[in-house]
């Protein structure tokens, strides 16, 4: 089999670990590494992450990426350029994406949309919003698991993050208000999770022929019931020691769909909440109910480790069946499973 053809786009936590699955895969070829950083330009891909030297040059230069005929780009930047995804895919190269906003082409604005099926057409290629959380979490596994029920009430998508032991005083503390006096959680960390999570869920139940009426975000927060004393410093008794983000899917009036996230610097809450280790949990309600419990069996100092290859390797897993779809913005029901080729 000739390897696939792939490059890089971006290399921050998730790009680094995605370009080590390129590099190390038994059935791709690296070929470029586009940088955003004008300090990382002309260094060698594997001086980048981690890996022997490799031959391939960074360049911040995306004519110089295009030249390359590549099959696929792995397009990984902190946000989502039209232009730059539209120039690739006119070139021939497909792409795939950890960025949130392909995951439910109907939801686009149908400008961009319109351009992105344009640039698709003329190059022949197709592009694929992938992920764990979205992707993963709230498409992957809730379509295996609803894949025995002929009644479906309900799916509970949970993820939980324990940060007592993040020793990031000024994230917890000043960017994300633990240890703040109780309050609304801020208008726009829901709308983020609207934004995030909302195409995912109506992916999903797109695919099962339940599309929803609306999608609805909501806050909530948890107090301390004592001083909690966590890597990051001292949250006192009486202050916000856990945070919720809840994203759901509205059908019939009912919550079909509906993803919440958990973060949490202790367990001793008022109101009290059922909280579990860092990871997932996916509740079916139905005909054929299941409740899956998905933790990450490491601690929070291999968290920064480990954490980036949720994301970024079903990315690179997914490389060979959207090279193979046919030309479009392909979501995870226009795709075969995604299978990893390990060897």
């Amino acid at each position: 089999m000739t390897p696939l053809r792939v490059v890089q786009w971006a290399t921050g936590n998730i790009g680094t670990r995605s370009l080590q699955g390129v590099i190390d895969h038994p059935a791709m070829e690296l070929v470029g590494v586009w940088v955003h950083s004008a300090d990382k330009v002309g260094l060698d891909a594997g001086e980048l992450c981690d890996r022997p030297a490799t031959g391939v040059l960074a360049t911040d230069d995306i004519e110089a990426i295009v030249a390359l005929g590549a099959d696929c780009v792995l397009y990984m930047p902190r946000s989502l350029d039209v232009d730059e995804v539209c120039r690739l895919l006119e070139s021939g190269s497909s792409v795939v994406t950890t960025r949130g906003e392909l995951h439910h082409p109907p939801s686009l604005d149908p400008e961009v949309r319109a351009r992105l099926e344009a640039a698709c057409t003329e190059g022949g290629s197709s592009v694929h919003s992938t992920g764990s959380s979205p992707g993963f979490i709230t498409e992957a596994l809730p379509l295996v698991l609803t894949s025995v029920q002929r009644r479906l009430d309900g799916v509970l998508i949970e993820e939980f993050a324990d940060l007592s032991r993040r020793p990031s005083p000024d994230l917890l503390f000043d960017v994300m208000g633990f240890g703040r006096p109780p309050g609304e959680l801020g208008r726009h960390r829901i709308e983020h999770g609207r934004e995030s999570f909302g195409p995912s869920l109506r992916t999903t139940a797109d695919a099962l022929g339940l599309p929803l009426d609306d999608v609805q975000a909501s806050g909530e927060v948890a107090v301390a019931t004592a001083p909690l004393t966590i890597a990051a410093g001292t949250i006192e008794a009486g202050t916000v020691a856990a945070q919720r983000t809840i994203v759901t899917g509205v059908r019939g009036g009912q919550p079909l769909l509906t993803f919440r996230a958990n973060w949490y610097c202790g367990t001793d809450l008022e109101p009290s909440w059922d909280l579990r280790p860092t990871g997932w949990r996916v509740a079916v309600d139905g005909d054929a109910p299941f409740d899956i419990a998905l933790p990450f069996p490491f601690g929070i100092e291999e968290m920064a480790e480990r954490a980036p290859g949720y994301t970024a390797n079903r990315a690179v897993n997914a490389v060979a069946a959207v090279c193979a779809a046919d030309p479009g913005i392909r979501t995870v029901v226009d795709l075969p499973p995604i299978v990893a080729r390990l060897g």
